[in-house]
């Protein structure tokens, strides 16, 4: 089986956009980061946004909480973070939700930005042919669908019937339209033994995937699921799996927990990537819902440099742990953002006082150091930032 079979069986346009939008742009744009980063300046390297947070499931752990009402970020207020995030040499996007295949403009932003390249964080329940052939004309995105365990794991895990059997139909829809294809696993107590198998990669493999990429799963949401947290063992055995499987496996591994020589680290402490609720609220993760600024406050750059909560968030955080501080410290979180007068931007009430009372769990920042093997991914993780920016 070979690393690159399924890449270069690919569309041949997605893989020009794949190669020079998100690879050449990338290189560029993070090296303008590194420049930032040296000025002190909080403008990151790229940026998720959940563009929605409705979902047709209800996944154990999710942090995403609808409210009231469902909110969904304004299609301009959209397209001018992208344009905003282009004059800065930012042209890589993760967009989540809820459920981004919900929001009805999707498809249009994704053309109306040929120059930039989107990761689609999807379940996959609704990535349908006639949406695989869409995403196949515009070339510049590839959907990473998430796989959260087997037939019975799956239902559990996502809080719906049949998931899995969807999911792996998702999965040969996307390849069969010639996608470049990912799959995400938040590897928790019940789905490990089958994350880190052969079986597993080898099943993805044979279905066209071109990359895989391991999350630690982080209790949060309503209902958070501590049980299912993995114990420090469990991490440094993941950190292992990965090590090794990169030069054993025909798939690309990617984790966004470590650097090339094993040292952990946070995105969001770093400065590389922070994300966009729906209601346009900037903060400084996914899961840590809590926000000093929005973006219609005006020019995207301005408002990151003014923002004091980024700016004291990095540089506090870095100082307590270089794991998670959500999982490892969460009392310390509720009273950093109530330091900073930060809205809570959870749609839960008692945010702050579940994070008071929450529980502690292991989270990368303690895993033994264990360097990259293969030269590629240490230098893919010194030079640029694929392999280092996802949301952890």
């Amino acid at each position: 089986m070979s690393l690159l079979g399924n890449f270069i069986r690919s569309d041949g346009r997605c893989l020009y956009k794949f190669i020079f939008n998100l690879g050449v742009k990338g290189l560029i744009g993070f090296n303008k980061f590194g420049k930032r980063k040296k000025r002190g300046e909080n403008f990151p390297a790229f940026q998720f946004i959940s563009v929605t947070n409705n979902c047709n499931l209800s996944c154990q752990g999710c942090w995403v909480t609808k409210g009231e009402q469902t909110a969904s970020l304004d299609v301009v207020a959209l397209h001018k973070i992208i344009t905003d995030s282009k004059k800065h040499g930012s042209y890589f996007f993760g967009i989540l939700g809820g459920e981004p295949l919900m929001y009805g403009d999707l498809l249009n932003v994704f053309e109306a930005h040929p120059d930039c390249y989107f990761q689609l964080f999807t379940n996959g329940t609704l990535l349908t042919d006639k949406v695989a052939g869409a995403l196949r004309r515009v070339a510049n995105v590839t959907p990473l669908i998430s796989f959260e365990g087997d037939e019975l794991v799956a239902d559990t895990r996502r809080g719906s019937n049949h998931v899995y059997l969807r999911t792996v139909k998702a999965i040969e829809t996307a390849t069969k339209n010639k996608l470049i294809t990912g799959v995400a696993i938040s590897v928790c107590k019940s789905n490990i033994d089958m994350a880190l198998s052969d079986d597993f990669i080898s099943m993805l493999h044979d279905r066209g995937v071109v990359y895989l990429w391991y999350y630690i799963y982080r209790p949060s949401g309503e209902h958070p699921h501590f049980e299912l947290a993995l114990s420090a063992d469990e991490i440094a055995r993941l950190r292992k799996f990965i090590v090794d499987g990169r030069s054993k496996y025909p798939l690309v591994l990617v984790d966004s927990y470590w650097g090339a020589d094993g040292e952990p680290f946070c995105p969001a402490a770093e400065g590389l990537s922070h994300h966009v609720n729906p209601e346009g609220y900037i903060e400084p993760c996914p899961v840590i819902q809590f926000s000093c600024e929005n973006i219609s406050q005006g020019n995207l750059k301005e408002v990151y440099e003014q923002s004091t909560f980024i700016r004291n968030f990095k540089s506090e955080i870095n100082g307590r742990t270089k794991g998670c501080i959500l999982m490892e410290d969460p009392a310390w979180l509720a009273s950093f953002a109530a330091d900073h007068q930060a809205r809570n931007t959870s749609n839960r009430g008692d945010f702050s006082q579940q994070l008071m009372q929450g529980c502690k769990v292991c989270s990368h920042g303690g895993s033994p150091k264990i360097p990259e093997k293969s030269w590629i991914y240490r230098m893919a993780k010194r030079r640029a930032f694929f392999g280092l920016g996802a949301y952890g």
